[in-house]
């Protein structure tokens, strides 16, 4: 019979061996076992996906559409709300009146920039340039055979956001008769409707003439006729640069309309003055508006 000390000592020996093997065997499984991902089932959420993508996409779709409808709806509203200002019709208390200047209730500083005998191919692109880099809006009131000749300029002025207004066809200053005056100022608003798709019920008369028959017939048309409370003078052959700005300064007020010209003419002196003008009337706290806002402005 082995001594019991020896069989124990054996024992023992065994043991380590079998741990040692164990061990062994255990590291060599361990990285294998890491390597090897356990399959994960799919979401539910995954799984109604690949089984119904028809419904996914009608649902990609339906949100697509209803995206599509906001937008039509955002787009209309903004070409209403555009074509209600740009085809502005001259409030009641205004139809048929003559105005010179508006009376604001609370003494605003706020004018109106105007610009006649356009449009006209050298300086209307220039001062419109020239508003847009001051971001102001004017009213041009434009020739009739003028916006024949230039159609493109015309459509410019519109897609900028200007106001316009009808200075009849000819802007010739003799006397006229109903006949007369009714093509000067309905074959203007014609064509300007035409081309644009604007309608106007402002007038000015040529050279601010009131008793020729052209004024008369306006306001029996419902036409608001607008004259001016500041004029530069540029249409002055003896105008200076200075002297236009110095005469709209002098005679410029709250509520006022300026009188300046883009057309007829040479206006290289008004497109040089335009830019210090306006930042002399910014100086002084003036906002600039179209004729047919300060219209507004007084009825409200």
């Amino acid at each position: 019979m082995a001594e019991p000390r020896l069989f124990t000592g054996q024992y023992k020996l065994s043991m380590i061996a079998v741990a040692i093997t164990l061990g062994f065997i255990a590291g060599i499984s361990l990285p294998i076992s890491r390597s090897v991902k356990p399959e994960v089932a799919p979401p539910v959420n995954w799984l109604n996906r690949q089984q119904n993508p028809d419904s996914n996409i009608s649902k990609v779709t339906g949100l697509i559409g209803q995206q599509n409808q906001t937008y039509k709806k955002m787009v209309a509203e903004l070409a209403a709300e555009e074509a209600r200002r740009l085809n502005f019709s001259v409030p009641v208390q205004f139809q048929g009146k003559t105005i010179e200047h508006v009376k604001l209730k609370d003494d605003s500083k706020t004018i109106a920039l105007t610009f006649d005998d356009g449009p006209w191919s050298s300086a209307t692109p220039q001062i419109l340039d020239i508003l847009k880099e001051n971001n102001i809006k004017a009213t041009f009131f434009l020739v009739g055979k003028h916006v024949q000749r230039y159609p493109q300029i015309t459509k410019q002025i519109v897609t900028e956001g200007h106001a316009i207004g009808n200075h009849s066809w000819s802007h010739q200053y003799h006397q006229y008769s109903t006949a007369a005056a009714d093509r000067e100022l309905n074959n203007t608003a014609a064509l300007v409707h035409k081309l644009t798709g604007v309608k106007t019920t402002l007038f000015r008369p040529p050279a601010g003439i009131l008793n020729n028959g052209l004024v008369a017939y306006a306001h029996q048309q419902k036409y608001a006729a607008i004259m001016w409370s500041a004029d530069s003078k540029d249409w002055s052959i003896r105008s200076t640069e200075k002297g236009l700005i110095d005469n709209v300064l002098t005679a410029v007020k709250p509520g006022g309309i300026v009188l300046l010209h883009d057309g007829g003419g040479n206006r290289s002196k008004t497109v040089q003055a335009l830019p210090k003008l306006i930042s002399e009337l910014k100086k002084r706290g003036y906002q600039f508006v179209t004729v047919p806002e300060l219209l507004e402005m007084e009825e409200k």
